[in-house]
């Protein structure tokens, strides 16, 4: 069934990924294949798999990095925004989606394609993300999912590939489903569909068994510009830099591990796993400057706007009208959110133990209780009877 001449292909180099080529040709004629990988910083040699692609029958095969957009434009957004699904995921893999669907649509404007694909099944998040955030940059676009339509199961589809001189892999097939990216790395399926399995060491690589983690304290400090982190410990990074180096950090202290039942946009629940080091510990640094530097009614409704945003990004809607419009409220509340947080790392904890700004509003003589204490106590009673006075009269209307 033709439905495009040419076509721009999501390509990580594993088995559906790879079988999209020989079958886009050979059961919907295509005639031109043309797949990209991102370079996210998931640490894989991208040059084995840009040769895969070819002898797996692609026209071209391009490999961009887009490691810096990723952090600067995606991540660092997103952090601003405080964004935890279900308040416990750090939206690692979610937020790569919309950039990779940019630069499937970027590619297809270069090549002249008229469709692009992707290798996503019908049973995941993944697939709207793709489909949503492609129609929204160029609804004029297709976009074609073989793997959500074949109805092949991993046997048959390792078969087909054979086929076609796509090699099955050499030994056993992980049991796992896995991601990764600079970000962190997501973990479902095999053991973990049990969910009183506790998953076991093998299934983590960025972070350290608690056990096996320091049994000294380290100290971090890191400093934030307007909400993006810019320095750890004085010394400016850039924000790839900033990130690996938090990754290592906090991972070698156990810090950063995710194990929880979600509510995937299709309906059902998932089982999943997730290492996410530098994102935690930022976060929860973020939150605590916040707390020092905006006002009380702005945290509180704030609060709102962030699990709004978080869904939001889970969902695939990067490109609604709505990102622009809870952007512009993220981005006027980080104005004065600049200023140091130190935190210790400890056992797989990461607890904050100090913070400064130049914005801060915490007002000592206030706050005292010893001698230096500015605060009219005697202001309180009178404030205490009119805050009160609706319950007060509430109460006496009861009698």
């Amino acid at each position: 069934m033709g439905r495009a001449e040419r076509v721009i292909l999501a390509y990580s180099g594993g088995v559906d990924t790879s079988v999209c080529i020989p079958y886009l040709h050979h059961e919907w004629g295509v005639k031109e294949v043309i797949t990209l990988a991102a370079d996210l910083g998931q640490g894989d040699e991208l040059e084995p798999i840009r040769l895969k692609a070819l002898k797996s029958g692609a026209t071209e095969s391009l490999v961009v990095n887009a490691t810096e957009s990723f952090i600067r434009d995606y991540a660092f957004a997103a952090l601003q925004a405080n964004a935890l699904y279900e308040n416990q995921y750090p939206l690692s893999t979610a937020l790569a989606r919309p950039l990779i669907a940019k630069l499937l649509v970027e590619a297809a404007a270069t090549y002249g394609a008229d469709a692009v694909a992707h290798g996503c099944t019908g049973k995941g998040n993944d697939q709207v993300r793709f489909d949503v955030s492609i129609a929204a940059l160029n609804p004029r676009l297709k976009v074609l999912a073989p793997a959500r339509e074949w109805g092949m199961s991993r046997e048959e589809t390792i078969a087909y590939g054979e086929r076609f001189g796509i090699a099955a892999p050499v030994k056993k097939a992980s049991p796992y489903s896995i991601d990764r990216n600079l970000l962190g790395r997501s973990i479902e399926a095999g053991p973990l569909e049990d969910l009183e399995v506790e998953p076991p060491e093998e299934v983590y690589l960025l972070t350290r068994p608690v056990a096996d983690a320091p049994d000294t304290p380290e100290y971090l400090e890191i400093e934030f510009e307007q909400g993006i982190p810019t320095a750890l410990d004085q010394e400016p990074l850039d924000p790839v830099s900033l990130v690996q180096e938090l990754n290592h950090r906090a991972g070698r202290h156990g810090i950063g591990r995710v194990d929880m039942v979600e509510n995937r946009l299709v309906g059902i629940k998932s089982r999943e796993v997730y290492e996410t080091p530098a994102l935690k510990v930022l976060i929860q640094a973020h939150r605590d400057l916040e707390s020092l530097t905006l006002t009380a009614d702005i945290t509180h409704y704030k609060r709102g706007i962030e699990e709004t945003y978080a869904q939001l990004v889970y969902n695939g809607l990067w490109y609604s009208p709505l990102k622009p419009a809870l952007d512009a409220f993220v981005s006027h509340t980080q104005t004065r959110v600049t200023g140091t947080v130190r935190l210790k790392l400890f056992k797989g904890n990461a607890t904050v133990v100090g913070r400064r700004s130049p914005y801060s509003l915490y007002a000592a003589n206030l706050a005292t209780y010893g001698a230096e204490d500015e605060f009219d106590h005697r202001a309180a009673e009178g404030f205490i009877y009119v805050w009160g006075l609706p319950t007060r009269v509430w109460s006496e209307k009861l009698g």
